[in-house]
């Protein structure tokens, strides 16, 4: 069952939030704005990854969304409503990149329908995104005179060279089998298909420990190495210290045993 984040009252809640089965989804919930990154909203999508990190029994944190459009982007209403005194939240979308991208849970975004903008950057960082091969993206920042500046901390490590540069600067838009061509996502399917992919990567990833699901997000950050000998050397420990770790006994004794390991949740 849904509810809305926790300190919220239902009316306010731009954010829901349910969990099953070790999976939390928070699913942007303003369709009447195409669910745009308004203050209200990314403040409630922050305290809602932050509730999930907290809770030992989360395991995965899908973003979903309700309405016709994942994210259309900054609220543009908001943003020209700033300019009086020349700022806009800017900062607050690069809290939620950030907040995501840093997650130590996996993060899997679900994208039925289109986005744009601020979107992107939120599908971007999330570790994995499934989107509908009739879900369309676009770069449409130069068209409105401005860059997709904030969004390219975590777009741009996705995205092939020649395709960011034709996607950032001509604008236009391109649909799902596209977006997972260049890296935008892990995958475009049918979207009667979409519910369906969408479960079969949370079954897959509930398997993960905990602790060796954060351990790899880390590694997947690492910046390339300039040392050979000493990145082998620190992986190394790091793999003796996950093969001698509580997690990592568990889990060989599990696949010995033919079982399923603790951590996995209960059916």
């Amino acid at each position: 069952m849904a509810t809305s984040v926790p300190g919220m009252t239902s009316s306010d809640a731009l954010v829901r939030v349910s969990t099953a089965r070790g999976v939390t989804t928070l699913t942007l919930d303003s369709p009447h704005n195409r669910n745009a990154l308004s203050t209200p909203l990314m403040t409630q999508l922050l305290d809602g990854l932050t509730a999930a990190v907290a809770d030992d029994t989360v395991r995965v944190i899908v973003l979903d969304h309700t309405g016709p459009v994942f994210c259309s982007g900054a609220d543009l209403r908001e943003t020209a409503a700033a300019y009086a005194s020349g700022t806009v939240p800017a900062g607050k979308l690069g809290d939620v990149l950030a907040a995501v991208r840093e997650c130590p849970k996996p993060v899997l975004a679900r994208v039925a329908g289109p986005a744009r903008a601020g979107g992107l950057g939120l599908i971007a960082a999330a570790d994995l995104a499934v989107c509908a091969q009739e879900a369309t993206f676009a770069f449409t920042e130069v068209r409105i005179g401005v860059i997709p500046a904030v969004i390219s901390a975590t777009v741009l490590p996705r995205l092939h060279p020649r395709a960011a540069a034709e996607l950032y600067l001509t604008g236009d838009t391109f649909d799902g089998r596209r977006a997972a061509e260049v890296g935008l996502v892990t995958a475009a399917v049918p979207a009667a298909e979409l519910d369906e992919a969408v479960a079969r990567y949370c079954a897959s990833l509930v398997r993960g420990a905990p602790r060796a699901l954060a351990g790899a997000k880390e590694l997947l950050r690492r910046p390339a190495a300039t040392d050979l000998r000493a990145e082998i050397a620190d992986l190394a420990a790091r793999s003796t210290g996950y093969f001698l770790s509580e997690e990592g006994m568990e889990g060989v004794l599990a696949f010995r045993e033919k079982r399923p390991a603790a951590w996995v949740p209960a059916e």
